[in-house]
């Protein structure tokens, strides 16, 4: 029987077809852009904090430092989340290797609606995307889940229990705590969200959190915050200084607050 080129090409397809599919683009970070949507923050804060991403995903600063890494190309993905369970992939993992394929992710965010979604649960938010980063396409020198919010952990289970099983993996975690408009009578908000995020959240090589305290700032924060991930934050907190520190805040605070809400 004669084979025809077009037939040799079909039989190496197959042949080689899943050891190609199971090759990984190697990055110099594998980024997951986790955003708070829910209902505690109003519609212009969430606009506000989304043209931020947009804006700080295409600013020089934020292009030069993804240049600067020993490749100089990223993958990150967009996550919105909420309460438990709450949580939607908005643009899935993307290769960001300059000014174009960062206007192009920027982009893909712009034409897609906000989410509103109710209840705060860090713990499904790091739980569920700490999962996006298996069989994602990419292989990092570093993995960062970066989370923002404006609020502790009050649905699902427990912050610590989930923010532990991520370092687990080797994964850092970065915090964008946002302390504006807080309700402190509603039974969700506290005024030190800061030490929260620092002391229940953060974690892992050179994690780092950057509070905004002025929604007229937000931009400029995820512009620096973006620029200190990529080119990556000096060590300053390791899992192990976990252990060792006792906590300077109830990270079971948001469970016991809402508690004590529903209770009225």
């Amino acid at each position: 029987m004669r084979i025809s080129p077009k037939m040799l090409l079909v039989a190496a397809a197959l042949a080689w077809g899943p050891a190609a599919a199971a090759q990984e683009t190697d990055v110099d970070l594998e980024l997951v852009l986790a955003v708070d949507v829910s209902r505690s923050m109003d519609a212009a804060e969430q606009e506000l904090q989304k043209a931020g991403y947009i804006a700080a995903l295409q600013h020089p600063e934020v292009i030069a430092a993804i240049g600067s890494g020993f490749l100089g190309r990223i993958a990150a993905t967009y996550v919105e989340w909420a309460g438990p369970g709450s949580q939607a992939i908005v643009l899935g993992w993307t290769l960001i290797d300059g000014a174009e394929s960062a206007k192009a992710f920027a982009a893909g965010l712009a034409v897609r609606p906000v989410s509103y979604l109710h209840g705060t649960s860090i713990s499904g938010a790091l739980t569920f995307t700490a999962s996006l980063f298996d069989g994602n396409g990419f292989r990092g020198s570093r993995q960062v889940i970066d989370v923002s919010g404006d609020g502790p952990n009050n649905m699902g289970f427990p912050v610590l229990q989930a923010r532990d099983a991520v370092l687990a993996r080797g994964i850092t975690i970065n915090g964008l705590p946002i302390m504006i408009n807080a309700d402190f009578f509603g039974g969700y908000s506290i005024r030190e969200l800061d030490l929260y995020y620092e002391d229940c959240v953060i974690g892992g090589p050179g994690a780092f959190l950057i509070t905004v305290e002025n929604i007229d700032r937000i931009a400029e924060a995820i512009r620096r915050k973006l620029v200190l991930e990529i080119a990556g934050a000096p060590t300053r907190l390791v899992p192990a200084e976990f252990d060792r520190r006792e906590s300077r805040i109830d990270c079971l605070i948001g469970e016991k607050l809402r508690r004590r809400w529903m209770d009225n």
